[in-house]
């Protein structure tokens, strides 16, 4: 009897267990890193494009906010690095009603259905429709050449220091055991999708060169591109336009570091310089450092590690490459347009 009830109550702990983690993974405001564990908003959640009559081309970028709210970024020309005129933008609030989306100003009204997004003005006349696009960085999957250190293949990580591979990605909150001066640096990641999270808890790591100088991941989908988001150089620079793609999906970095020059008093005699190129687009076209960024080590000549920061965001890597260039003059991947 007392063996019966001992099953009896592994039984049950064992069905209370699995009931705790079916609601875990259904509470929307858990961080999902795959679509199979997204609400029902990030159906809507992308880039669309088209043209728009009295408007010309038109980008907008559709961005969740948690709970059926949500926020989309106007662009004219188009989209970030294809089309956009540089200066012309403007944000729409909407709401999500059963299987459609709508936003509205004086202006316009947008009605997003599927994949096309319906365009009409204040008086109801139709003026055009948007497509939903999938854009991919022209140096996704970019192979090393041949005199590259390949850093992690999906399978080996032994050139990370307490490295984490879950699913044949690295994880964050890991640095490179080896140590470069200059260098080409090539890292693939992927922010999860956190709709109810604000600021620099939505998707928040950081690619630290030599510990000093950080390169700010982070979800910055839709906004306007301030020097605490993603593609800036932390609370120093921000990128010369945000090219950040949405939270899931693949994103790339190429950076050209050249770090900067001390005598044998380890005084500074030249700044260092950083060209990034974010998702195949200048960002930052050699910019010089005069100083560490944000909460970096301090200035000086001996090279520390590059650290991939763990922020408390399940941030993953992959395809990660370098290429060493100390002593050699530094030349920057060439910009490329998308496929």
């Amino acid at each position: 009897m007392e063996a019966r009830n001992r099953v009896l109550m592994i039984i049950v702990l064992l069905f209370a267990a699995l009931a705790t983690v079916n609601v875990q993974a259904q509470n929307p405001k858990q961080a999902a890193t795959s679509p199979s564990h997204a609400d029902a908003d990030f159906t809507f959640l992308g880039e669309y494009y088209g043209c728009v009559s009295g408007h010309g081309m038109i980008g907008l970028q559709v961005v969740p906010l948690g709970s059926g709210q949500f926020s989309a970024m106007v662009y004219r020309g188009g989209l970030p690095g294809n089309g956009w005129d540089r200066t012309t933008r403007f944000q729409l609030a909407g709401k999500s009603k059963g299987d459609s989306l709508q936003f509205e100003n004086s202006d316009l009204q947008i009605d997003i259905r599927g994949v096309y997004a319906q365009v009409e003005g204040p008086t109801g006349k139709a003026l055009g429709q948007l497509r939903k696009m999938n854009r991919r960085s022209r140096t996704l999957g970019l192979r090393p050449p041949a005199n590259a250190q390949v850093l992690f293949d999906g399978r080996d990580a032994a050139a990370f220091k307490n490295a984490r591979v879950e699913n044949g990605l690295l994880q964050i909150g890991t640095e490179l055991i080896p140590r470069f001066r200059d260098f080409l640096f090539h890292i693939e990641f992927m922010v999860p999708y956190m709709p109810h999270a604000k600021g620099q808890g939505r998707g928040n790591s950081g690619v630290y060169l030599q510990s000093r100088y950080e390169v700010q991941i982070l979800d910055s989908f839709g906004l306007e591109g301030k020097f605490n988001e993603c593609g800036a150089l932390y609370r120093y620079q921000a990128p010369d336009q945000n090219m950040a793609f949405p939270p899931l999906n693949w994103q790339t970095y190429d950076i050209t570091f050249q770090a900067p020059q001390f005598d044998g008093n380890g005084q500074k005699i030249a700044n260092g310089r950083i060209t990034v190129l974010h998702n195949g687009v200048a960002v930052h076209s050699q910019f010089e450092l005069e100083r560490k960024t944000g909460a970096g080590r301090k200035e000086g000549p001996k090279p520390f590690p590059i650290k991939l920061q763990d922020h408390g965001n399940p941030v993953q890597f992959r395809n990660i490459w370098i290429v060493d260039r100390s002593g050699c003059r530094p030349r920057s991947i060439v910009q490329r347009r998308f496929r």
